[in-house]
């Protein structure tokens, strides 16, 4: 038997038993316990659900001789409801990463073409006109896309798809944001064939629930609809979400230890008294939407969107030129890294004691800077050792997409769709702020260490060799990365009285290319202008089958085999300095399985899952500081396998006027199954400095809790409250693996099996953990004069029992000690979830 079967066979009854047992359990809590249920419209609308039609529940016995309905998807089931309660532990469905997943508004899909993400953040505080959205999890078949094997979200904010009223909200949190103001209005249709919409938002938090992090965003949004006539709508809509957010990074235990606090920021410092960031984000990326429906009669219909986003991410981060590491937590200056038991005991002290020791020290960084007088020679004023500098990604993104929708007679629902995108990022540095000097200087610092007295090598710009900064001038690298994407795909459904089946196909053209806009002194003919051009073709196909045994019972199984371009940011090596590309470049290909069975009626819903998929040639690159090679390393990754596997498992059942008991689980298995290779390279030099094997296969992928279990009571009143109460458990968590220690070069001259060999190749496992949520909320109605109002109160609180001990997420450092192999010199980093946080909300609709 192989592994997944064996974890079939283990885990199911436990996991069913686990979700079935929950209405027993619970029947026996005291009527005035709380339930629980999604606390906010917009995250309930964001997760889907099996329903059927209003008719299954009166006539469809499985005897009758007529066509059973299908499955729909509009409303919510039980798992999927269930998985909002798992955020807090960096859940992801079926262990996907984000890029498995597709999001179109408006008719326009919003993923990044660059790593395959989608930026949620460039539409957030945008939750009133949110609320119209589809979701479809997994390989089921959609109306306006593809899909992707994670699933696929359609949200259409359109004027004429809003709710006809005013909208004002104030919320207060001790999450990331401490206030929220929103306000939205729109018309509705109106009778002259306009609709208008608005709306606006603003948070804020001068210091968020970690130390040193802070809030400011503000959203906007406009859109407008002409009904042309019956068989024609125009829209156009624009957003956007300003924003500025300060930091949090990861740390290694020693530091929260010393701190005393598993929320230890190591991103900050004190100015002259003041908090003051050196790790934060800005953000403005707004988009522009035009969108037609053409209604070509009854049965078919034609809708098109073009958009255009551009903007700017820029991630504020400290540099320095020839002077040391001035972070907190630099290893060097840790307790741990002295050797002598009296220094390790004055620095513990210092650490724990003296906050300036944990933090950046500001103050000392302006006055190396002031007191510099070993600048350029000729430029008057103090050359800056230490500044604050933005790596900035300018984005400027086109889509156009079109999907024909028809159907042939009762029984057949076709789809095709046309889709085409560009995408050009532009990477460079800025100067943010000299810190208290006059200028700085486009030197590579490890270029002028490794070639001394070479003065063209060291030159970021050759052609503009020693150039002086001021603050807000460009630096160091400057390149652009375009992409080209042109889709089409097609989709038939097919349903009969017991048998729905669905098959769909999509062919993907995908072009890529670097162009370097300065000439960099380390490849001074290989660094400015266009690389070579890469360009992938792509097939992928899915299908499926749903048997209706009655109008309450389904069961289904789809397949699915995709394959994707590799995502251009693991293509190139050293994007930041050459056009030199990875030597066995793959498309990446999936396959994916999946079956269950469905319970929907008014007593009980039920949903088990069951999946299986296969990832093949994956490519990365990982680029970092190797202290045995003193440079910056590009560790370029090929045969990427990975493989999960898992149960999807979700009850919900009433017990007593109003109050039902709600359970899911998740219960997974994602591995790497494959030994990977690895191309070493550094950026000084254009030689391979090694092949290696990475002996990955077997290792777990971590960053997210492999098994995930909620159980919760939902209460609701007959006079317009709710209460909710949620339990849940995490397990299964493991820190990511670092590539770099499972070679024969890190365990080269360890004798296997001894105790040092164990802590090299061995994987750490998080603990398993808890959490306990409530909430609840009130709609009460207001009548002024003639005009009725609804003012809606709601408020949570997560983490209740304040577990602040919780880990939820964390991986190795990819610095390897070679010469002692010892693993502690540079450990793992955490994430550590809040402690107990709350939200609360008051709207007024009108």
């Amino acid at each position: 038997m192989n592994r997944s079967a064996r974890f079939f066979s283990k885990k199911l009854f436990a996991g069913i038993g686990f979700v079935l047992a929950a209405p027993a359990v619970f029947a026996q809590v005291k009527k005035d316990s709380v339930a629980v249920q999604e606390l906010k419209d917009d995250i309930k609308s964001n997760i889907p659900v099996v329903v059927l039609d209003e008719n299954d529940a009166d006539n469809n016995t499985g005897s009758s001789g007529q066509s059973i309905s299908s499955i729909l998807y509009g409303g919510r089931d039980p798992y999927y409801s269930g998985v909002f309660n798992f955020n807090v532990a960096r859940f992801r469905l079926r262990g996907y990463d984000a890029s498995y997943f597709d999001t179109y508004i408006n008719g326009a899909p919003v993923k990044n073409l660059t790593n395959g993400y989608t930026s949620w953040s460039l539409w957030g505080g945008l939750n009133d006109v949110m609320h119209s959205r589809v979701t479809s999890n997994g390989l089921r078949p959609v109306d306006f896309g593809f899909g992707d094997i994670g699933g696929a979200n359609y949200i259409d904010i359109r004027a004429s798809k809003q709710r006809k009223e005013l909208s004002v909200s104030y919320a207060q949190s001790n999450r990331n944001y401490n206030n929220r103001v929103m306000a939205s209005w729109s018309s509705g249709m109106l009778a002259n064939g306009w609709a208008f919409s608005l709306a606006g938002s603003f948070r804020y938090a001068g210091e968020g629930y970690v130390q040193g992090t802070y809030y400011n965003g503000a959203s906007y949004y406009a859109s407008v609809d002409k009904k042309i006539n019956k068989n024609h709508l125009l829209s156009f809509t624009t957003f956007g979400t300003p924003t500025a957010t300060g930091g949090q990074s990861a740390a290694t235990q020693e530091m929260y230890d010393l701190a005393g606090s598993n929320f230890y920021n190591p991103s900050w410092g004190y100015q002259q008294g003041k908090q003051r960031s050196a790790n934060y984000t800005t953000t403005f990326q707004p988009f522009f939407i035009l969108s037609h429906d053409w209604t070509i009669n009854n049965k078919s219909s034609l809708k098109t969107a073009v958009s255009y986003n551009f903007g700017e991410r820029a991630r504020t981060v400290l540099d320095w030129y020839n002077a040391p590491d001035p972070r907190p937590d630099y290893y060097r200056n840790l307790p741990s890294y002295a050797t002598d038991p009296a220094v390790k005991d004055m620095l513990t002290d210092l650490y724990r004691n003296n906050i300036s020791y944990r933090q950046v020290n500001w103050d000392n960084l302006y006055d190396v800077n002031r007191h510099n007088t070993s600048g350029m020679k000729g430029v008057p004023g103090n050359m800056s050792r230490y500044i604050l500098e933005d790596r900035v990604t300018y984005t400027k993104k086109a889509n156009f997409n079109t999907v024909y929708n028809t159907t042939y007679g009762k029984n057949h629902e076709f789809t095709a769709g046309l889709t085409y995108n560009r995408q050009e990022d532009r990477n460079f540095e800025r100067v943010n702020d000299l810190l208290g000097g006059d200028y700085f200087v486009n030197l590579n610092q490890f270029a002028e260490r490794d070639f001394p007295g070479n003065t063209n090598v060291n030159q970021y710009d050759v052609d503009n060799p020693n150039r002086i900064l001021k603050k807000g001038d460009e630096f160091g690298y400057n390149y652009t990365l375009t992409l080209n994407e042109a889709k089409a795909f097609a989709q038939t459904i097919l349903k009969f009285d017991h048998f729905d089946f669905f098959l769909a196909g999509n062919y993907t053209y995908t072009s890529m290319w670097r162009t370097g806009n300065v000439r960099n002194g380390l490849y001074p003919d290989n660094s400015k202008g266009k690389s070579d051009v890469f360009t992938f073709n792509n097939v992928s196909g899915k299908g499926g089958v749903t048997y209706k045994i009655d109008g309450r019972n389904y069961i289904f199984a789809n397949a699915a085999y995709t394959s994707r371009a590799p995502f251009v940011e693991n293509v190139f090596i050293s994007p930041r300095n050459r056009n030199t590309a990875q030597g066995d470049l793959r498309s990446e290909k999936i396959l994916d399985v999946e079956a269950g069975y469905v319970l929907n009626w008014e007593k009980l819903k039920f949903r088990l899952n069951g999946y299986y998929t296969n990832f093949k040639d994956g490519m990365d690159v990982l680029s970092y500081y190797d202290d045995s090679y003193q440079n910056l390393v590009n560790y370029a990754l090929t045969n990427i396998g990975k493989e999960h596997y898992g149960m999807e498992i979700g009850v919900e059942a009433p017990i007593y006027k109003g109050l039902s008991v709600k359970a899911a689980a998740n219960i997974g298995r994602y591995y790497y199954n494959s030994r990977q290779n690895a191309v070493v390279t550094v950026d000084n030099s254009s030689m391979i400095l090694a092949n290696e094997t990475v002996y990955s296969k077997n290792y777990r992928i971590g960053q997210t809790p492999q098994e995930a279990y909620t159980v919760g009571l939902n209460y609701q009143g007959k006079k317009y409250w709710f209460a909710n109460l949620n339990f849940n458990y995490f397990d299964q968590m493991w820190v990511d693996m670092n590539p770099i220690r499972r070679t024969e070069r890190a365990t080269s001259g360890v004798k296997p099996g001894s105790d040092l060999w164990k802590s090299i190749l061995g994987q750490e496992q998080l603990p398993s953990q808890y959490t306990v949520d409530i909430y609840g909320g009130k709609t009460f109605s207001v009548r002024t004069g003639k005009t009725r109002s609804t003012l809606v109160f709601t408020a949570g609180i997560n983490n209740l029992l304040n577990n602040t001990k919780m880990r939820t997420g964390g991986f190795e450092q990819l610095r390897f000690d070679y010469t002692d192999k010892n693993v502690n010199k540079f450990p793992a980093k955490y994430y550590y979830a809040y402690g107990l946080n709350y939200f609360v909300s008051l709207g007024l609709r009108m």
